[in-house]
C-alpha cells in the first residue's frame, strides 16, 4: 500500500481542485509521491479536454478593471455555477484580468497566445484550469479600451455568483460619477451603438423593410405607410442608440443631456453579459 496520509490527500485536493478518489487513486499510482501524483492528476485532466470541448459553457464570470486611462474586462465560462462561484475559478478569472491589464491584447487570439508570468500562455492556462476543475473552461472574449477616462460597472445577478454582467464606457473627459451612472445604465438597457451615426446602414435599413411589411400586414392606408415606416424606424435608431435613449435615472433625460451636463460624452463602450 502507498505510503501517505490523509493530510497528503487534503494537500493535492487544494494543489488540483480534484475530488478526492481521484487524489487518493494518484497517490496510489504514484506510490505516495506527491509531485507525481500532482502530474497524473493534471495528465488525465487534460487527456478530458478534448472530450468536453463540445460541451455548452453557458455560465461564468465577468470581471474588469481600471486604471489610469486604461480600462479591461474579460468573460470567462465554464459548464455549471458551482464551478463559476468556486474560489478556484475565480482566481483563474482574475490571473488573467491582471494580466489583460499588462498585455493589453488587441484580440482574443493575441491574449491567448500571450505569455503569463508564469511562462504559460493563457491559452495552457486554460487548459490547466480545464483539466483540474473537470469542466470545459473558455475565455469566451476581452475588451481594452485605453487613452482616455474609463468607467466600469459589474453587477451581481445572483447574490452567490460572481459578477454577470459587465460594463466598460469610455469617456472623453473625465466624469466619474456621470460615467458610473451611464456604465449602469448601459447595463440595463443594453444599446448596441453609441449614437445614430453608429448604426450600420444596413440595420436601417433592415428595420425599414420589417417596418413597411409589418404596417401592409396591418392593413395600413398606402398613402400613411410611408410616415408609419419613418416613425418606426427613428424609434428603432433611438432605442438602439445610446445618447438618444431615455436616461435611467431620469427618464426626462436623454442619456446625451446627462453628459452634457457632466461635460463629457462616450466615445466607445462594451457591454458583455455571461453567455450573451
Amino acid at each position: 500500500m502507498a505510503n501517505y496520509t490523509a493530510e497528503d490527500v487534503k494537500k493535492l485536493r487544494e494543489a488540483t481542485a480534484a475530488g478526492m478518489l481521484d487524489c487518493k487513486k494518484a497517490l496510489d499510482e504514484a506510490d505516495g509521491d506527491f509531485q507525481k501524483a500532482v502530474d497524473i492528476i493534471r495528465v488525465k485532466g487534460l487527456k478530458g479536454v478534448t472530450k468536453r470541448e463540445g460541451r455548452t459553457t453557458s455560465n461564468g464570470v465577468v470581471l474588469a478593471k481600471t486604471e489610469n486611462n486604461l480600462g479591461v474586462m474579460l468573460e470567462l465560462n465554464c459548464e455549471t455555477d458551482f464551478v463559476a462561484k468556486g474560489e478556484r475559478f475565480v482566481e483563474l478569472a482574475n490571473e488573467l484580468i491582471d494580466h489583460l491589464a499588462v498585455a493589453k491584447s488587441a484580440s482574443l487570439e493575441d491574449f491567448l497566445a500571450s505569455t503569463l508570468p508564469s511562462g504559460q500562455t493563457v491559452q495552457a492556462r486554460i487548459d490547466e484550469g480545464n483539466a483540474t476543475l473537470g469542466e470545459k473552461i473558455e475565455l469566451r472574449r476581452i475588451a481594452v479600451l485605453e487613452g482616455s477616462p474609463v468607467a466600469l460597472y459589474l453587477h451581481r445577478t445572483s447574490p452567490d455568483l460572481p459578477p454577470q454582467v459587465g460594463v466598460l464606457v469610455q469617456l472623453t473627459a473625465d466624469a466619474p460619477e456621470a460615467g458610473k451612472d451611464v456604465a449602469q445604465h448601459i447595463a440595463a438597457f443594453a444599446p448596441q451603438y453609441v449614437d445614430r451615426d453608429a448604426v450600420p446602414a444596413e440595420a436601417i435599413e433592415a428595420e425599414r423593410r420589417i417596418a413597411e411589411d409589418t404596417a401592409r400586414n396591418e392593413g395600413k392606408p398606402e398613402a400613411s405607410i410611408s410616415k408609419i415606416v419613418e416613425g418606426r424606424v427613428t424609434g428603432f435608431v433611438k432605442e438602439v442608440s445610446l445618447l438618444e435613449q431615455a436616461f435611467a435615472k431620469d427618464a426626462k433625460k436623454t442619456v446625451k443631456q446627462i453628459l452634457d451636463e457632466a461635460k463629457t460624452t462616450v466615445s466607445k463602450f462594451h457591454r458583455f453579459r455571461v453567455g450573451q
